[in-house]
């Protein structure tokens, strides 16, 4: 890689983790971290941050131009169950956001963007099991809807303009580093965090909500690979399907009962119960295995030990007892 590389939307559940691997690889000053808000995250710190609006496109012009970027990983988006809420707000970030990006990369201003897409992107009429990279996509959610209309502009930008962009989409996302951000799967995040704390934990969604899911590390790891994929063997310009696991919240609690046998697991579904019902309970990603090698590495009691050894260890440092962790 030469030049420098720009992650908007650094702050969010994936930003701060990739801005982390990324200055792990090639360096804390060659990697820009950039939000709207000012952040005291020490990730982020650790080389430079800068505060910018993805939807000012001079201001990220200027940004891409005082830097000398080459490569530009736009993460700024409202996610599922904030979108519902907020849905001319959520288009507006999610497609303009992505618009002025590939507008940038046609004018010659960046040589490579990585935008994230998701299994929202399926709806109802999916194939439910193993839903395959082409097949019927009617989103019936504002975050789909807008994920399934950036698919498009990003393979059209290709096409038509040989724009080198490449997408992945995304299962639900667990980590321990940082807060989900409004997310339906946010919930296979919020409930470590509770079993840590209380031993107990509410569910907005029912006990056999089956929802592909994956580690935050094998997510990193895949969109890291796939921007350092030669450009020959990125055959989908559209956007991959990734997958790691799929579980329900049930059997997460199965999985927790074995580190902590008193733990207790209730259930309230809410509106976002009806978003997780459209969406696929497990992905095809042979095409991503085939073009550029991807394999995941986590399965559900690996990743669970991970998450209950990681989250008491940050608990410790920070000298917490008690609080619920939420978005």
């Amino acid at each position: 890689m030469q030049g420098t590389i720009l992650v908007i939307g650094a702050s969010g559940q994936i930003g701060t983790e990739l801005v982390t691997a990324l200055r792990q690889k090639w360096g804390d000053k060659r990697v820009i971290a950039a939000d709207l808000r000012p952040t005291d995250q020490p990730e982020l710190l650790s080389g430079p941050y800068i505060q910018l609006d993805t939807l000012d496109r001079s201001a990220v012009e200027s940004v891409i131009d005082h830097y000398q970027i080459t490569e530009v990983y736009q993460l700024a988006a409202l996610l599922s169950a904030t979108a519902e809420r907020h849905p001319e707000k959520a288009w507006d970030l999610n497609m303009n956001g992505l618009f002025i990006l590939l507008e940038l990369c046609r004018a010659g201003k960046v040589s490579k963007l990585f935008w994230p897409s998701s299994i929202a992107v399926f709806g109802p009429t999916s194939p439910r099991l193993l839903t395959p990279q082409r097949t019927i996509m009617e989103p019936t959610s504002v975050y789909g809807i807008s994920k399934q209309a950036g698919e498009r502009w990003c393979e059209y930008y290709h096409l038509k303009h040989g724009v080198d962009v490449r997408s992945l989409r995304y299962p639900g996302l667990i980590g321990y580093r940082s807060a989900p951000g409004g997310g339906t799967t946010d919930y296979a995040v919020d409930i470590f965090y509770s079993a840590v704390e209380n031993d107990s934990y509410t569910c907005f969604l029912s006990a056999g909500t089956m929802l592909p899911m994956m580690m935050m590390e094998d997510a990193i790891r895949a969109t890291i690979e796939l921007m350092e994929t030669p450009a020959s063997s990125v055959k989908i310009r559209s956007s991959y399907n990734l997958a790691g696991m799929s579980f329900t919240p049930e059997m997460i609690g199965q999985e927790i009962r074995k580190h902590q046998p008193g733990f207790r697991l209730d259930y309230v579904p809410d509106f976002r119960q009806s978003l997780a019902d459209s969406w696929p309970d497990s992905i095809d990603d042979s095409a991503a295995r085939d073009d550029w090698g991807w394999k995941p590495e986590y399965d559900l009691a690996r990743l669970t030990e991970k998450m209950l050894v990681e989250i008491r260890r940050k608990k410790q440092a920070s000298g917490e007892t008690s609080g619920l962790h939420g978005a």
